[in-house]
């Protein structure tokens, strides 16, 4: 069934349309498997380029010797990386894969060459590459398999650099060293047991290494690697449950590391750790938001550190030595994406996005907070005014809980009740943030639909009590939230509760999934892309490095009332309660979710004689990445939308 020829698109015309007439339509591309997908007309194609053509820019790496920069952005079918000397200069692009390049890190001394990380089809196994900055060419430098490598960690004199790997067993991170111009000497340096460990920070003599072991959304702890004496110490206490411990860096004071931690707090704080007397000391604690992330300068005199307020990014920079801080009032409001200090410590480089434009590059004085743009990347035909705000909204649930949300308003154009898309985000601990809806701006414009991004119990950004309240057993309340959310829409004057689609990808494929049983009479149709059918064959499928952690979030299918739980609640054994018609949406090489969650649920729903649209990709992974099948993916939708949604 799944070599099924693409021409299966045009399968409802039947003998109707001729050659010439086909060619009024859009086809999809040789990678795409479309099963069931009415006709696309190419001026449907035509109306979107207005949208789809926009592009943003982003921050990978800056030169040691600060006079340029590495961005990622994309001028053809996915990013690649660029090379910018000016502000606002030319994007020398140094990439030129069909594969997307998103990272890079700059030998810290001379910056002569790149170390990128690459996958092939969306596969995630992601392989470590040298790239000559003079002659443009790549260096193959990991072993090419079925293996993923990251968490590049230079030493200081630029002579090597240690990263993790899972190519010992495919299921256990382990830390090794290279020389990246004799990769065949590649050194193993610890073996660890499990797929959550990654490298924090180096010391300054090149002799320890910070580690992180990740065990869930809420559990993660520090260690300390001494390199001479290859001894692994703990930092925080293993037995201790409920803790975030993430992202130590070495401090000036040697027996002191930053890092980030929501103990004694129900959000992220930035904390200093004395890894002798064990003593911590908080240093943002009249801050009510997660701090996400920090970057510490070269001379650890300043550090600046990027809070999470409500779904909208702030920075703010702190002084090392007297510990005070300052917010940077300079930023317009939006989101902030990577932060890195110049090497000599004067400027700041960063991604910023707001919700009227896409994300690009800028450089902070850090002295006179003045802001300087380094990219402008081009919106496509799209102006300021064509990209909606966002409002905050929030309802309670079934229990009382305070959910909320993104609220995309149809402009006022458009009479009437409107058509509601709810969009569920991924994770399960994802959030929606104040973003740009990009390319999705054709939907409130062009098409009359007010958008909801909802952030339901489990997300993250609203406290270590909110995060973990869909764990386990508690699975479905998450979905109980959803239904809190209809009730809110059939209370706004604007809105048509008669007219409402729900979509969302990986684990917001599952809330789709059980949205569309759950609330079948209350929902027109449903989209789900890379979505769990059933978290039984999904924790059995699913890549052995993220297994143990997945099971944390979700439960142990191998104990028996678990995988009974997970039995009762699995879409793909409810599919007799879905009435609407379901657009499932799928990557052929998916290693987190696989391609079989959705094959099960598409085959099921047709043998019930259900109404299914189905899009694979066979050289995709987990989402899209690629334009030309982006593009049509979000045709097929907004095709489905019209038949099922606006009709």
């Amino acid at each position: 069934m799944r070599n099924k020829s693409v021409i299966a698109l045009f399968a409802l015309a039947g003998s109707l349309f001729s050659a010439q007439e086909k060619n009024m339509f859009v086809s999809p591309n040789e990678n795409l498997i479309a099963e069931n997908i009415l006709p696309i007309p190419k001026s449907l194609s035509q109306g979107l380029k207005k949208y789809s053509e926009s592009r943003n820019a982003s921050l990978a790496d800056i030169h040691p010797g600060g006079k340029e920069i590495i961005a990622v952005t994309r001028f053809a079918s996915t990013n690649q990386l660029y090379k910018i000397a000016n502000p606002l200069g030319a994007r020398r692009q140094i990439t030129f894969f069909d594969e997307p390049v998103n990272t890079a890190s700059y030998e810290p001394v001379k910056g002569e060459f790149l170390i990128y990380s690459k996958d092939t089809g969306g596969n995630e196994f992601g392989q470590l590459y040298r790239l000559d900055l003079k002659s443009l060419e790549s260096t193959l430098l990991t072993d090419g398999g079925r293996s993923q490598n990251g968490g590049v960690t230079w030493k200081k004199d630029g002579s090597g650099f240690y990263f993790t790997s899972t190519k010992r067993n495919g299921g256990d991170r382990d830390i090794y060293y290279m020389n990246p111009l004799k990769p065949e000497e590649v050194k193993p340096v610890l073996e660890l047991k499990g797929g959550g460990w990654g490298i924090s920070d180096i010391s300054e003599d090149n002799t320890k290494l910070l580690i992180t072991e990740y065990v869930s959304a809420n559990d993660s702890y520090l260690y300390i690697y001494d390199l001479e004496t290859k001894k692994l110490e703990p930092l925080t206490d293993r037995k201790e449950k409920g803790i975030v411990q993430l992202n130590a860096s070495f401090g000036k004071n040697k027996d002191e590391i930053y890092y980030i931690t929501d103990r004694e707090n129900e959000f992220s704080r930035l904390a200093v750790l004395n890894m002798k007397t064990r003593k911590i000391n908080y240093l943002t604690p009249s801050i009510p938001w997660n701090v996400e992330r920090y970057d510490l300068s070269k001379d650890k005199s300043k550090l600046i550190f990027i809070t999470n307020e409500s779904g909208i990014n702030k920075m703010y920079i702190l002084d090392t030595n007297t510990r005070k801080y300052v917010s940077v009032n300079s930023i317009p409001t939006g989101l902030i994406g990577s932060s890195k200090f110049s090497g000599d410590g004067k400027a700041v480089y960063f991604s910023q996005a707001t919700a009227n434009s896409g994300t690009d590059v800028y450089k902070m004085d850090v002295a006179t907070q003045k802001i300087e743009r380094w990219t402008e990347s081009e919106q496509g035909e799209m102006q300021p005014a064509d990209m909606i705000a966002p409002k905050l909204i929030e309802w309670k649930s079934f229990d009382g809980m305070k959910i909320t949300g993104f609220y995309y308003p149809a402009p006022a154009k458009f009479t009437g009740k409107r058509p509601v898309l709810i969009s569920i985000h991924g994770g399960p601990e994802g959030q929606s943030m104040a973003s740009s809806l990009g390319s999705g701006n054709y939907f409130p414009n062009e098409m009359g639909i007010a958008m909801i991004y909802p952030n339901v119990r489990g997300s993250s950004g609203f406290g270590k009590t909110y995060i973990a309240a869909d764990n386990g057993y508690l699975r479905m309340n998450s979905v109980k939230d959803i239904g809190a959310l209809l009730d809110w829409i059939a209370k706004q004057p604007e809105l048509d509760k008669d007219r409402i689609m729900i979509t969302g990808g990986s684990y917001g494929g599952f809330m789709t999934l059980a949205t569309a049983y759950e609330y079948a009479d209350r929902i027109r149709c449903s989209m789900d892309v890379v979505g769990i059918s059933d978290f039984n064959t999904f924790l059995k499928n699913t890549e052995e490095y993220r297994r143990d952690l997945r099971r944390v979030e979700y439960g142990d299918e191998r104990i028996p009332k678990m995988a009974e739980f997970f039995t009762k609640i699995a879409p793909l054994n409810n599919i007799d309660k879905i009435k609407k018609p379901m657009f499932i949406v799928q990557g052929t090489n998916d290693p987190r979710v696989p391609v079989s969650e959705a094959v099960q649920m598409r085959d099921k729903l047709k043998a019930q004689g259900k109404t299914v649209w189905y899009l694979e990709a066979k050289n995709e992974g987990h989402g899209f990445r690629k334009k030309e099948n982006v593009d049509f993916q979000r045709l097929a939708m907004i095709r489905f939308m019209q038949e099922y949604l606006l009709k």
